[in-house]
């Protein structure tokens, strides 16, 4: 089974006592009877607070998250598949916390949805297997390309080539948006004939047992 690494920060309580030991000695030691004065001690807390928590921010833990294992279909091929796709969807996540430009950010939630409804459609109908593995062999890793490509330039500055490069980028990926709707919804294209022929087989057997809207009869 494999792990992820995860954060832990346990916070220190030396802040919450420094702060509670300020205002004591405030109200021991200096005057408490005007507005001011509970303006000021409110400050004086509130600075103090900041300041301890700087000095004694706690420690940070690492801990291992296991992985769920996905999903088996009994075929090898199909596994693979399935497993390709959670990878997709965890490095999508990374980029997206990786990237700070809000408009890609939005964009890239959209894909990953979309990403992931694509991948689980495998389990729901085997039959779409060959047009999800056109899509992960070139679709999902362009656009991992091209988010990778994105987010390392982003912190490159600000020159010609890395400003243009970024802003082709950032329009792709309304059309990526776009084509991945599409071949979600592609996916569909088999069942919703299957139900359209189900419905007119259904309504010419009422209709030819007299069970049908106006043909109806008591």
């Amino acid at each position: 089974m494999s792990v992820t690494k995860n954060t832990i920060w346990h916070r220190s309580a030396i802040p919450f006592y420094g702060t509670a030991a300020v205002y004591i000695l405030w109200c021991l030691l200096l005057p408490l009877y005007k507005l001011w004065h509970f303006a000021l001690l409110a400050a004086v807390s509130v600075g103090a607070y900041l300041l301890l928590r700087k000095l004694f921010p706690g420690t940070r833990e690492e801990v291992d998250v296991p992985e769920p294992e996905p999903e088996s279909t009994g075929d090898a091929e199909t596994d693979a598949l399935v497993a390709e796709g959670q990878r997709a969807v965890k490095e999508l996540r990374r980029l997206r916390a990786s990237i700070h430009e809000p408009s890609v950010r939005s964009r890239i939630d959209e894909i990953t949805a979309l990403t992931e409804k694509i991948f689980q459609d495998i389990l729901v109908d085997p039959s779409d297997v060959p047009q999800i593995k056109r899509f992960a062999g070139y679709y999902l890793p362009t656009t991992m390309k091209l988010l990778n490509a994105y987010d390392r330039m982003s912190g490159e500055g600000s020159g010609e080539h890395v400003t243009g490069t970024l802003r082709r980028i950032e329009d792709i990926l309304d059309t990526t948006v776009t084509a991945y709707q599409k071949q979600y919804d592609a996916l569909f294209a088999n069942e919703a004939l299957d139900i359209e022929t189900d419905i007119t087989v259904l309504e010419s057997m009422l209709k030819r047992e007299g069970l049908g809207g106006k043909d109806f009869k008591v």
